[in-house]
């Protein structure tokens, strides 16, 4: 009887965790560079690559659809667009090293390049990039930010740095609930040399709605089984418990 109930409370949170998921994918449909989180049920594959049999911490999802979302054009200079599956370095609240795909780069007031939710990124050279003012600032595609000076020549624009595109090939990675991706256990990816990002663009959320809206009916019907499930244990236990009193008397 107690495994019964075990398995039926396992299956519950199991499918509480699906249905978190599913919600975070629809709430971010419309978020640039999001990969959506999946849920298994068999194990907890935070790896992408391999299965880990432990539940996932806090600050992590079970993993994520590394297939990629399309590409809008936007004509925005500092708008990019990573084709291949290299990610964007970024400094994450912690001061440590982590990975986006989000390509609307922005300068803020102090100078410092970041994207578009915040996150500062880090350049080849180490460290976040820091923009001094220019009348001008673009990203090559070999992902070098091109500048040029106040009062500099058009013609001639200087390189400040390089952006840092990482490849996650042959590391274990895992994404945190800030749809940053890390290095599980902590570390760095290194620096993909042949990676290029595609200038005026920007990639979208590889999210499919109608999908999503699939698995959370089938992820409910599923919950629904699972409680059922535990009604039935509870009903047998009565009925083992009201046997034992008629037996007493």
């Amino acid at each position: 009887m107690d495994k019964l109930v075990y398995t039926a409370a396992t299956g519950l949170k199991a499918h509480m965790q699906a249905q978190a998921a599913i919600a975070n994918n629809m709430a971010n449909a419309a978020t640039i560079g999001f990969r959506a989180d999946r849920a298994l049920f068999d194990r907890v594959n935070l790896t992408g690559e391999g299965f880990d049999s432990r539940m996932p911490a806090s600050e992590e999802v079970l993993d994520i659809d590394r297939t990629a979302g399309a590409i809008t054009q936007t004509g925005r200079p500092l708008d990019i667009a990573i084709p291949g599956e290299s990610w964007l370095a970024v400094q994450a609240p912690d001061g440590t090293e982590a990975y986006t795909r989000r390509g609307d780069l922005q300068v803020n007031a102090s100078g410092v390049l970041e994207t578009g939710d915040g996150f500062p990124v880090m350049g080849a050279s180490g460290g976040p990039i820091t923009v001094p003012p220019a009348q001008s600032i673009k990203v090559a595609e070999d992902g070098s930010l091109m500048i040029v000076p106040n009062g500099g020549d058009p013609t001639r624009p200087q390189i400040l740095d390089k952006l840092k595109l990482a490849s996650p090939k042959g590391s274990q990675t895992v994404k945190g609930l800030d749809n940053l991706l890390r290095v599980k256990g902590g570390g760095v990816l290194p620096q993909d040399m042949d990676a290029k990002v595609e200038g005026g663009a920007l990639e979208q959320s590889n999210v499919n709605m109608t999908q999503a809206l699939v698995d959370m009916i089938e992820n409910q019907r599923s919950y629904e089984v699972q409680a059922n499930l535990m009604k039935e244990a509870k009903t047998m236990d009565e009925s083992a418990a009201s046997v034992m009193r008629v037996s007493s008397q």
